[in-house]
């Protein structure tokens, strides 16, 4: 279509940011296409070089390459790849990167100096430039794709990667839920439920979806953003590197390790092979597939794992599954392929081109949102639980993790002291049950009127939108002034690869976390109904027998016996046992209060 034939704007592509390669693809006439570059290639490598220019650009100017012509430079100057793995992390976060990373300053990572952000763009504006050039129409707004494990920061980073590259950032979809979409294309009135693996080159997922009458509802969702071809090649290389007794190999091994990697999905042996590596010696190292499939066994039984906590999570086995669809270039690894039969127990399916579904899907959300392709719902989830610290350090969930988003949920707090002026509200993402055992995402002030315990009124509420972004508002309820929240990358200081681990460690230690909760708790209303019992014991009155005292000072003293002993059961059983004693003394003290208000008010 010609650009005389559209209005300027009106498209929306659709692209797949990966760690490895990219793509970018429209809706033309109905049917979602990618779009090749002038080499004829619907993948461009998420390769970036930057240098020196010269001839047009003038001496001194800066030459900046994509893809392809990027990675022809490798061995003469640094190459950015696999900058994905830096996008919305710190400093602290970053390691095995190949290439030097240094810090901005503010704690944040750069790479050649440029932030990743930065790196990103350069991918992205190759990108538009290839759509602009095929389709001859400007292009401003894009649907691009992430790991379903990508958090709040990173998510943020891709969307300002977009904006840098001059592109509207319209949806953020997650990537196995943009396969399932490329997937359920033609499947559009059948009900089906598949799973998702997607083994990219830096990252894992694993999706489960239902699709009916083309609404796509994902169930759960698992992974790990630091699990990928990338952490194989690395594997490789320290494997080859030993083999030869070389200590530290550079980028050349990388790169032969990549080629190897690939051939063996193909052939049974590969030689690794790097002519005159030092002087006049070259290294030739013989590896066979077995080799291959030994390393990566780890890596793939990382995978497995996600896989087991994602059905668990969906609620369903893997026989009620209809398919397994395998997407992500490390899935061409026979044994990745092995493996999953293996666990699924059946026959993965392989319709969909592992390097292009994820594009496919982004492309197929672009058309539906400009209009261009028949209406789908895309109903995504939340993967971790969202929440904030409340008095006594608890994690108090205000969204559970496998929500479907967008969504919102709100929650009002009191002060937990008298004469308080303000509350701090920490934004926590994770599944313990203490506060301290989860993430921070942010954390803000907001002040209130000083008043009596439990008065003072504060309204928090949660909201997600379609792009897994999070903001969180604060209002007080007496001036209806409101506080917002925007969750911005620096603030946020989350190991991803921690993850899984944290996920884990929930069910891992559920009983003890639920142990803790449950004795703070009871802690809790102990320290509020000791100095209370006190008080009225203390007063005499009439208002407590002997007997009633007697019972009360006992069911006290098993009170601070179990806070003593720091044991829950017992502690919440002390606790209730010591307000049964105490329900009808309760009583009589609130109606002598009642009785001496309305003396005061008939003497009045």
């Amino acid at each position: 279509m010609k650009s005389d034939e559209r209005k300027a704007g009106e498209v929306i592509v659709g692209i797949d940011l990966g760690t490895t390669n990219s793509a970018i693809g429209v809706v033309e006439s109905g049917f979602p296409i990618l779009l090749a570059n002038e080499d004829g290639k619907r993948i461009t490598p998420s390769a970036v070089a930057f240098g020196a220019g010269s001839g047009e650009q003038g001496a001194g100017s800066e030459e900046v390459l994509v893809g392809a012509k990027a990675l022809r430079l490798r061995s003469i100057r640094p190459v950015v790849t696999s900058v994905k793995r830096l996008m919305g992390r710190r400093i602290g976060e970053v390691e095995d990167f190949p290439l030097p990373v240094t810090d901005d300053g503010n704690g944040l990572p750069q790479v050649e100096g440029r932030s990743p952000e930065e790196v990103s763009a350069e991918i992205l504006r190759e990108l538009k430039r290839i759509a602009e050039w095929r389709l001859e129409t400007p292009v401003e707004k894009a649907v691009i794709t992430v790991p379903a494990y990508f958090n709040d920061a990173q998510r943020n980073a891709t969307k300002k990667a977009g904006e840098l590259a001059g592109l509207e950032v319209v949806r953020i979809v997650n990537e196995p839920t943009a396969a399932a979409l490329a997937y359920g294309l033609d499947r559009l009135e059948e009900k089906s439920r598949v799973a998702v693996y997607d083994f990219g080159g830096g990252t894992f997922d694993l999706s489960v979806l239902e699709m009916q009458d083309g609404v796509f509802q994902v169930l759960s969702t698992r992974g790990d953003t630091r699990l990928g071809g990338d952490d194989l090649d690395a594997a490789l290389v320290a494997w080859c590197a030993e083999q030869a007794g070389v200590e530290k190999p550079d980028v050349r091994w990388l790169e032969e390790a990549e080629r190897v990697k690939r051939a063996l999905s193909e052939k049974d042996a590969e030689t690794f092979r790097l002519p005159f590596y030092e002087g006049s010696r070259s290294i030739e190292i013989e590896v066979t597939r077995g080799d291959l499939d030994r390393l990566a066994k780890p890596l793939i039984d990382r995978t497995l794992a996600c896989c087991r906590m994602a059905l668990a999570d969906a609620k369903v086995g893997p026989e009620d599954l209809d398919a397994v669809l395998l997407v992500g270039g490390s899935t061409r690894i026979p044994a990745v392929r092995a493996a999953v039969k293996a666990w699924f127990g059946r026959e993965p399916d392989l319709s969909q081109h592992p390097d292009e579904a994820v594009a496919l899907g982004a492309t197929i959300q672009a058309g539906v949102l400009s209009g261009a392709m028949k209406k789908m719902v895309l109903l995504d989830v939340t993967p971790l639980s969202l929440g904030i610290e409340t008095f006594g350090g608890l994690m108090n969930v205000l969204i559970s993790r496998n929500t479907t988003i967008p969504c919102k949920a709100g929650e009002m707090f009191t002060n937990a002291a008298a004469g308080q002026r303000s509350m701090r509200i920490r934004v926590l993402q994770g599944e313990r049950e203490m506060a301290r055992d989860n993430w921070q995402l942010g954390e803000f002030e907001v002040e209130f009127e000083p008043s009596e315990k439990g008065r003072a009124r504060v309204g928090v509420q949660f909201r997600i939108d379609e792009n897994g972004i999070l903001e969180v508002l604060a209002r007080d309820t007496a001036t209806g002034k409101d506080t917002l929240l925007e969750i911005q990358s620096a603030a946020v200081d989350v190991d991803d690869a921690r993850v899984e681990k944290m996920v884990s460690e929930s069910i891992d230690y559920a009983f003890d976390d639920m142990a803790e909760r449950i004795f703070t708790e009871a802690k809790m209303k102990a320290d509020e109904l000791l100095p209370a019992v006190e008080q009225v014991l203390a007063q005499g009155g009439g208002l407590v027998s002997p007997e009633e005292e007697n019972e009360i000072r006992a069911a006290a003293e098993k009170v601070r016996a179990a806070v003593r002993a720091g044991e829950a059961n017992p502690l919440k059983a002390a606790v209730q046992e010591l307000d049964k004693a105490t329900e009808a003394v309760a009583a009589r003290v609130v109606e002598k209060a009642m009785e001496e208000a309305l003396a005061r008010r008939m003497g009045g």
